[in-house]
């Protein structure tokens, strides 16, 4: 597994929600003088997704480069082919991740953006409108989904930058020579000083070297924790090792809060809910945000630490997809992030250690269904990892 690299002085600025991320987006978009790498899970066909790909013609007849990347399944197979031919029209290259499963099961799960070698988005967001629901345009949320992603300015751009060309590269056609002046250029280039302000680092997940990377992340910060620690995620189901990690510092004195996303998927309701009944005898304690869909996938730490990413607490993001989060050692911005979290927390339902103690036996075998078939599923797709 390879270390997290730490650099400082970065300019990192949280954004909340599709209000505020896709406006900088385009805004970035339409500065570009040189060249754009976007990547995404889902690129819509609605009217964020038009404005997005407007912004992106418009840079391209500017003749700026623009290579786009989105997931085949999570794009959808016609989208992703009517996507590719309107890109082609438009000057925009455009590849899609492991179309029909030929590159095995994991999917390209990753939301980041380079502009310019200058600078970075990365976080939960989707190219996909805020009011509808992911997976079905036709489906209305009741609020805006709650959401983050972060603007970056800084030494770190050059390793994200790096990163996303070495993808890109990877599903092309280029040759060796290519490639190789690509990670030379990346061993070549120098870090800033992790001793200033604002310290960040990128954690990324892949099936190659960086395998546990963002859980081992989250288990050495959670392991470190003194006071706090609040993780929103909406599809939670981690392995033995992160479970323990959670329930390990609540015990010890630490106030551990898991702000959940409930409501989109009925199974991978079923599936959180069988590990309550564990973690909140420890002590961690649980609420369910039901106001709207909760996609954000962030954590902060003690003030100190924080985490604002594409990777669920789930087997298919920890143990299988390829992701991307930031890990940010600043504490003004683990503050802005906290008060966030905080406000989804007094917008949830608290769940009762009372109700989950004495919980009848059909649903305790219930819920241990849904997770035995969860676990054993996840066992074969990622060859026994998940459990980790």
């Amino acid at each position: 597994m390879r270390p997290v690299s730490f650099v400082g002085n970065n300019d990192i600025q949280l954004l909340h929600c599709g209000g505020e991320y896709f406006p900088a987006l385009i805004k970035a978009f339409d500065a570009a003088v040189q060249e754009i790498y976007l990547e995404t899970y889902i690129f819509a066909a609605d009217d964020t997704g038009n404005e997005i790909k407007a912004a992106l013609a418009r840079a391209a007849q500017r003749g700026v480069i623009v290579n786009v990347l989105t997931d085949w399944l999570g794009t959808g197979n016609k989208e992703s082919a009517l996507l590719d031919r309107e890109f082609k029209k438009l000057g925009i290259e455009h590849r899609s991740f492991n179309p029909l499963f030929i590159r095995g099961i994991a999917r390209m799960h990753r939301k980041v953006c380079v502009v310019d070698r200058q600078e970075a988005f990365l976080g939960g967001l989707n190219i996909v409108d805020d009011m509808h629901d992911d997976g079905d345009v036709n489906i209305a949320l009741p609020a805006p989904r709650w959401d983050f992603a972060v603007r970056i300015t800084g030494p770190l751009v050059a390793n994200i930058h790096w990163d996303v060309a070495v993808q890109w590269a990877r599903l092309g056609s280029l040759s060796w020579r290519t490639r190789w002046a690509t990670f030379k250029e990346q061993r070549q280039s120098q870090p800033g000083d992790a001793r200033e302000p604002m310290v960040a680092g990128l954690v990324m997940r892949d099936n190659l070297r960086n395998r546990r990377t963002i859980q081992a992340a989250y288990l050495k910060a959670l392991g470190s924790a003194r006071h706090s620690a609040l993780l929103a995620n909406p599809y939670f189901a981690p392995g033995r090792k992160l479970r323990n990690g959670l329930a390990s510092a609540a015990r010890r004195g630490v106030d551990v809060t898991l702000l959940l996303g409930i409501g989109h998927y009925r199974f991978q309701d079923v599936v959180a809910r069988s590990f309550y009944r564990g973690l909140l005898k420890a002590g961690v304690k649980i609420v369910e945000y039901r106001k709207t869909h909760l996609h954000g996938k962030v954590a902060v730490i003690d003030d100190t630490w924080s985490t604002v990413g594409s990777s669920n607490c789930d087997g298919f993001s920890l143990f299988l997809n390829q992701e991307a989060n930031v890990v940010v050692l600043d504490t003004k911005f683990a503050q802005n992030l906290r008060a966030h979290i905080e406000q989804g927390i007094a917008d949830g339902v608290v769940m009762n250690w009372k109700e989950y103690e004495s919980i009848p036996l059909y649903k305790r075998l219930f819920y241990h269904a849904a997770y035995f078939i969860y676990k054993n599923l996840m066992r074969v797709m990622t060859w026994g990892k998940s459990n980790e």
